[in-house]
């Protein structure tokens, strides 16, 4: 008994920042960070990208862990989709800048922007840090719709399901927001 108990206690942990995340129909918050794409660096503003159409915001732990990798492979092969459908695709982490420029060269096959957020910044107004690792972001992906509300979420720290879900909920959206 005292091993289930042991068990559900962890699984409650690691669960706690999917349960945290902002939920749909949260305002997102609104942030700016030094992102780089291609290799080249420049100033990110969420409002600002926001106007162009719906975000695809994903937070992820950290540049070139194996999860990570994959999961910017990932959204490295879908990035044409993504804007086929009219949204800004943006990773976060709590990692520095000239390292995520490498990154988004590497692993983002200067597809997507990346973004530096020092001390989890943003992950932490996003409800998106993970409690086991403090300082560091959880896996979470949000769709941000153009008027700033949240219009989907989802938290794993497996990294093989963002994609799909976030272009699911990008097309359900396109549904009833057509380009």
């Amino acid at each position: 008994m005292k091993r289930l108990a042991l068990i559900a206690c962890f699984a409650t942990i690691i669960a706690g920042p999917a349960l945290a995340a902002l939920k749909v129909g949260a305002t997102a918050p609104d942030f700016s960070a030094q992102a780089s794409q291609a290799g080249k660096q420049f100033p990110f503003k969420l409002s600002d990208a926001l106007k162009k159409g719906p975000v695809v915001l994903y937070f992820f732990p950290a540049a070139f862990t194996s999860g990570c990798t994959i999961e910017a492979h990932e959204f490295a092969d879908a990035s044409a989709d993504y804007k086929k459908l009219g949204a800004t695709l943006i990773g976060v982490t709590a990692g520095n800048i000239d390292r995520l420029t490498e990154f988004s060269v590497s692993e983002c096959r200067s597809k997507f922007a990346v973004a530096a957020d020092p001390g989890a910044k943003i992950a932490d107004s996003y409800k998106s840090t993970l409690a086991i690792y403090p300082g560091h972001s959880d896996r979470t992906s949000y769709v941000i719709a153009p008027d700033g509300k949240v219009a989907f979420v989802y938290s794993d720290l497996g990294a093989e399901k963002h994609v799909a879900k976030t272009m699911e909920a990008l097309k359900a959206y396109r549904t009833t927001h057509p380009l």
